[in-house]
């Protein structure tokens, strides 16, 4: 969805900026982003500025061409305008070998350039922003924030290689994570991943977070509590393997595609099986978070007693987590309204009896942070 500058400073998402003469390349671009990002487009490097002065982007998209009235480098003016934002240089020729193709930015793509190419490298870029100011942290935020990231990227390679997970460095890198959450000290860790670009990280983290302080708040310690935050990790890793159109497309899904993300459930157990030391518990987390109490859940329509409480902890604590995370085409629900929601048309759907003390979790969490 490509915006007008009046829309900027009421856009809450994750925004990309083209600054271009050439309409035609600014549509093209917004098209391909759409899944992905909002996007604001401009055909004059200025007016840009004057734009996004208060509501700096992820990203720039900067055309060669583009140039600023004044006669000064585009690239060092948004520098000191808009400190930290990544600045892709677009060519209208091929990038030759040796020398500043970049021409000071951080990278520079040739057009016509791919989608998959544009996205990999403004994904790349934003990560790598937010991921160096983790290092302004404190030790154990930071820890736990590059420990997860560093796992999850590994399993990601390891699945591209067809190698098994190795649990035991899934649960250390987790460790951290777990000694937060058992302090009641993780707030500053969910605030600091939400700018991050891989969704399906954002989301695992957030669930592993809240599952292992749902253990802890009915007593679990130890060992349990590092099952939950590394089942809640790499619950969701079969969405590996799902293509991305499918894995972000705004709106409804249709059929077909509905049943190739249902896929992402058999496709995860089918991976985390060839783990041999992996926890069962680590498998029935994957496997069970989309099954429903009333049976209509997925893959395998279980219901009522056949789902165990980490089950059904398990799928209070996904649902709550996708109703308010930020996707590019929604914005995140409210923690009250998600909770409602649950209460009421999910009633039939997951255990009311630990949605209340879900409730009563975070309750407890907020007034602790706020104290």
């Amino acid at each position: 969805m490509s915006l007008g500058p009046e829309a900027l400073a009421q856009s809450r998402k994750i925004l990309v900026a083209v600054i271009d003469a050439n309409a035609e390349h600014r549509q093209q671009v917004a098209r391909a982003l759409t899944s992905f990002y909002q996007v604001a487009d401009f055909p004059l490097f200025d007016h840009a500025m004057e734009q996004l002065a208060h509501s700096h982007p992820c990203a720039i998209l900067l055309d060669e061409m583009a140039a600023s009235r004044s006669g000064g480098d585009p690239v060092r003016t948004i520098r000191r305008l808009m400190p930290g934002v990544p600045v892709i240089r677009t060519l209208n020729r091929s990038i030759p070998h040796g020398g500043d193709a970049a021409q000071g930015a951080d990278a520079c793509l040739e057009k016509p350039f791919r989608r998959s190419s544009l996205i990999r490298v403004i994904s790349g870029l934003v990560n790598k922003a937010v991921e160096a100011r983790w290092d302004t942290l404190a030790p154990q935020y930071r820890d736990s924030l590059k420990r997860t990231v560093d796992s999850f990227n590994s399993i990601s390679d390891l699945i591209d290689r067809g190698e098994p997970l190795v649990y035991r460095d899934v649960n250390a890198a987790c460790a951290p994570l777990v000694d937060a959450v058992s302090n009641h000290d993780f707030k500053v860790i969910l605030d600091n991943v939400k700018g991050h670009d891989n969704y399906s990280y954002v989301h695992s983290l957030r669930v592993a977070t809240l599952l292992s302080l749902f253990g802890h708040t009915i007593g679990l310690k130890g060992e349990d509590m590092s099952l939950l935050a590394s089942g809640g990790l790499v619950h969701d890793i079969g969405k590996m393997k799902i293509p991305h159109e499918v894995l972000n497309k705004p709106g409804r899904l249709d059929d077909d595609e509905l049943k190739v993300m249902r896929s992402h459930v058999p496709k995860s157990v089918d991976y985390l099986k060839l783990c041999e030391t992996l926890p069962k518990g680590v498998i029935t987390i994957a496997e069970q978070h989309h099954e429903k109490l009333d049976g209509t859940g997925y893959p395998n329509g279980l219901k009522g007693t056949q789902l165990n409480e980490l089950a059904r902890m398990a799928a209070i604590v996904d649902i709550f987590s996708a109703l308010t995370d930020r996707r590019v085409y929604k914005e995140p629900m409210a923690p009250e309204d998600a909770l409602a929601l649950m209460s009421d048309r999910m009633a039939s759907d997951i255990d009311q009896k630990l949605l209340t003390l879900f409730k009563g979790m975070l309750l407890d969490a907020v007034s602790g942070q706020a104290g």
